[in-house]
């Protein structure tokens, strides 16, 4: 057996030159090209098939070298490893496994059901600026700690923007236990972790202040003194219960006679809403000149109004516990307290999903009728319209 190994002769290698192919045993062959190239191969068999692989340039690996070089590959065959396979894997470029690289591939697929293209910009602004050692760090090692320190800097100054950097963080590294780069329990995980580690914060109160539907009637009457698209766009937003970005990009093409249809798109539950026009929401947009009825019903210098005209109006007219979003609040509240709408229709008025069987119903075509008096005695209430029947009680 020892004959059928180390045939090749150490000193007189470097001088063969003549083409073949040269057997030093057991595997282990000095390839030699018409071309003058000189190589080490090791030919085997896997899976039935012949296999030749190499060793490398007879120039820079010697005969002792090539021999350890086949040991180690019959050792691999031995135990059932392909070594051609085994030696692709290892020279495979190694994937990114920093934080930063799994949040990438994280956006990557989330940001196809986003609804704006702003949302992965503030992905990451979040992290890179409140969590910049976790951003960079290999996503295997961030621990506890790491989030901790990440966190306390803004739990208490920024709550809101705190809340959103420790749900992101929970989500890359969910991903990545996902994926087998790491393991163990998330330590940005809230229940039972983070939870008893933070200080409890105090929900702000006010976070879109509402004006009383009491003093609404007075806001628009000092409203209607002023003429502009804003001042427009905001008296719609009052008498519709919308959305300041709804209503900001409303077009006229979403007028169908007296009901305005927001496709879903643009909705935050991403599904349709209509809109049944009071007579006074029908006269904001009659009271826009003829000619410029196309596209955005109320536009901006160079596009749709930007998110803060509606509180600029609110903010030269001296109202500084209001915002636009408030009117959403007057106006439930005014429902609740006023009507006997039952809750439900309350709701889909104001694009919230609701639930139950029986609340679903309400969302059929069916409901906008009878949402209709609805918005109509709120145009009343707004506009200071008294009337002996100004609530409608909906009936089966």
């Amino acid at each position: 057996m020892a004959r059928d190994v180390n045939r090749l002769n150490g000193k007189k290698v470097p001088g063969m030159r003549e083409p073949g192919l040269f057997a030093d045993g057991a595997g282990l062959y000095l390839r030699i090209d018409q071309t003058g190239s000189r190589r080490w191969v090791y030919i085997f068999y896997w899976g039935g098939r012949r296999r030749e692989m190499g060793l490398g340039s007879l120039e820079v690996v010697k005969l002792t070298d090539a021999r350890a070089a086949a040991d180690k590959v019959r050792a691999e065959i031995k135990a059932g490893i392909d070594p051609i396979e085994a030696r692709r894997k290892a020279n495979a470029p190694k994937p990114d496994t920093t934080f930063s690289a799994v949040a990438a591939d994280l956006m990557d697929g989330l940001e196809k059901g986003w609804k704006s293209p702003k949302q992965r910009p503030q992905w990451e602004a979040s992290l890179t600026q409140h969590a910049p050692a976790i951003w960079k760090a290999e996503v295997s090692t961030v621990d506890t700690e790491m989030v901790l320190k990440a966190l306390r800097e803004i739990w208490t100054s920024k709550p809101e923007t705190a809340r959103r950097v420790r749900s992101r963080i929970e989500m890359v590294l969910d991903a990545a236990t996902v994926r087998g780069l790491r393991s163990g329990e998330n330590p940005a995980r809230w229940r039972g972790h983070m939870a008893r580690m933070l200080p409890k914060v105090r929900k702000e109160q006010g976070h879109h202040a509402a004006m009383a539907y009491q003093d609404v009637p007075a806001f628009l009457e000092q409203l209607s003194g002023r003429h502009s698209i804003s001042a427009d766009a905001l008296r719609f937003l009052v008498l519709t219960g919308a959305r300041s970005g709804e209503v900001r990009g409303a077009t006229w093409e979403e007028i169908k006679g007296s009901t305005w249809i927001i496709p879903a798109e643009r909705m935050k539950a991403g599904r349709e809403h209509r809109v049944p026009l009071s007579s006074a929401a029908v006269g904001v947009l009659n009271a826009i000149d003829a000619d410029v009825r196309q596209g955005l019903i109320f536009p901006g210098l160079k596009g749709p109004l930007s998110d803060m005209a509606l509180a600029m109006v609110m903010r030269k007219m001296g109202i500084k516990d209001a915002t636009p979003h408030g009117f959403r609040s007057a106006f439930r509240d005014w429902a609740g307290d006023c009507t006997n709408y039952p809750r439900e229709l309350l709701e889909e008025a104001l694009a919230h999903q609701v639930g139950s069987a029986v609340e679903r119903a309400y969302r059929r075509g069916s409901a906008v009728e009878k949402r209709r008096p609805l918005m109509e005695t709120w145009a009343d209430h707004c506009m200071g319209v008294t009337r002996a029947d100004n609530v409608y009680p909906l009936k089966a």
